[in-house]
């Protein structure tokens, strides 16, 4: 397994990162010792991949995931009752999926699917959203890009909050569909955290790591061993992505992280 810590691409495309530049948030997550940086996008429209990637190659960063996340913000969902919004969300992923191809990223269809009670209820936006997701992943699977779909918990949305919920969508998709788990969500709608990952082992393809109080790994309750060792059993060799509340600071979120987890995926740290 490796690590990752999510970051904005884009100025505060999400609260979850911390509010740095970006260059400024790579140096510190190779300073620190991670793979990777999941990166937070509004418009990928407004990035320049080749000279990103030519960044991230010099910190020697891999780049796991984009979120989409912000997109919702702005009015776009795959769940929308505005048809023209939703055919937005659809373009707007297939920007990412693009820039996901440059980068060799998968893409997170999170919040951006949109909730039940904006507006169509639960029937008809679980419809839409399996209709978004099925052209996206089309788009995707002809440039070799994988779509990752994220339960969400009930207090953020109200639609998809569980893994049951989403693999079923998934599986119903596509091939290139598949799920990203996050164990802040997990905690809250999950009977078994370990349970729920072994049930949809086929389908877990990326892992968001935050303790049961958003924080970083190790400021809360959760047993992150027995995540990982639910992981490691199911043959799970990706990453794990900080997706936190960076505090009490954002340097400690980000050596927090590091510290609780490197040791138990076996790794060596940086840090003293």
């Amino acid at each position: 397994m490796k690590l990752s810590i999510v970051v904005n691409a884009t100025p505060r495309a999400t609260s979850l990162a911390a509010d740095t530049s970006l260059e400024e948030a790579m140096a510190l997550a190779a300073e620190v010792g991670f793979h990777g940086v999941e990166l937070a996008i509004k418009d990928p429209a407004s990035l320049d991949a080749a000279s990103l990637k030519n960044v991230l190659a010099a910190r020697g960063l891999e780049v796991p995931a984009l979120g989409t996340g912000a997109a919702y913000a702005e009015g776009l969902s795959l769940s929308h009752p505005d048809a023209a919004r939703r055919e937005g969300a659809v373009s707007r992923l297939k920007a990412h999926v693009d820039l996901a191809r440059t980068l060799g990223a998968y893409v997170i269809v999170g919040l951006i699917r949109g909730r039940a009670q904006d507006g169509l209820g639960r029937d008809r936006a679980t419809e839409c959203i399996a209709a978004g997701l099925r052209e996206v992943a089309g788009y995707a699977a002809t440039r070799g890009v994988k779509i990752l779909l994220e339960p969400i918990n009930r207090y953020e949305t109200d639609i998809i909050n569980t893994v049951a919920d989403a693999l079923v969508i998934a599986e119903a998709t596509g091939d290139n569909v598949g799920l990203l788990v996050d164990t802040f969500h997990m905690n809250i709608e999950e009977p078994s955290i370990t349970g729920s990952l072994r049930d949809a082992a086929s389908r877990v393809w990326h892992v968001h790591v935050a303790d049961s109080n958003r924080w970083a790994p190790g400021y809360g309750h959760l047993d992150f061993q027995a995540v990982v060792d639910a992981l490691d059993h199911m043959g799970y060799e990706g990453y794990l992505s900080a997706e936190i509340i960076h505090r009490p600071d954002v340097r400690a979120a980000y050596t927090g992280t590091y510290k609780h987890l490197a040791p138990l995926i076996g790794l060596a740290g940086r840090l003293a």
